[in-house]
């Protein structure tokens, strides 16, 4: 998406967003604009990727001859320009149970997360027994499919695995035991004959996450 979204695609989008997927057609009457209008705006927007055409469900397909209209429907990317709350959520959630559990409970959750994510680890990922460098380039793409954006590279003696973004640094902020617990995560992963060591941390103000990963002599 390198265009700007105008306020009348905008509200082609917002229609979308309520209706679901949606005939031209109908998009135009709730808009109060030709189809051909309609039409073009939606060109335009499949164009940026943020809707595209589908058939329509069996159950709507008329009875009489001819092809049944396309139905129109907002694409993933397209719901980047709604509000999304997650963060404030995890954030308050966060809050909440700093309060109700007290810190001691805040850490047991923390590490109940850390658990399932090791689990997740240790049976979608390379076993111990596979190279250091097969592993870690494994736990670089697992990293960037939970929205990391992690890369793995080559140093004298071992890899530097580095993350671009963290989906999480509004709720790692709020509690830093998360970061902690995704390097133990991490540690466990790899095993206690790697070493790895934070070199660079958002919340410290670095520029990125990044882990230096050596195999132990």
């Amino acid at each position: 998406m390198t265009e700007p979204v105008t306020a009348a695609k905008r509200r082609v989008l917002e229609i979308l967003k309520r209706l679901g997927p949606t005939p031209a057609a109908a998009l135009a009457r709730h808009l109060g604009l030709t189809d051909v209008a309609v039409r073009q705006h939606l060109v335009a927007l499949e164009g940026q990727g943020l809707v595209q055409p589908g058939p329509a469900p069996a159950s709507d397909a008329p009875r009489g001859r001819g092809r049944p209209s396309a139905v129109w429907a907002l694409t993933d990317l397209a719901d980047q320009l709604f509000p999304d709350r997650h963060a404030e959520l995890t954030v308050g959630l966060i809050s909440a149970t700093r309060r109700a559990l007290g810190a001691k409970g805040l850490e047991k959750v923390v590490a109940e997360r850390g658990a399932d994510q090791l689990r997740v680890y240790r049976k979608t990922l390379p076993p111990r027994s596979a190279s250091l460098k097969k592993r870690v380039e494994a736990l670089a793409m697992q990293r960037s499919a939970e929205g990391y954006m992690a890369e793995v590279r080559r140093e004298k003696g071992g890899f530097l695995l580095v993350e671009h973004h963290c989906p999480i640094c509004d709720a790692a902020r709020t509690c830093q035991g998360l970061c902690a617990s995704e390097l133990e995560v991490f540690q466990k992963y790899l095993g206690s004959d790697v070493s790895i060591e934070r070199v660079d941390h958002l919340l410290s103000d670095g520029d990125r996450c990044a882990y230096r990963i050596a195999g132990k002599s």
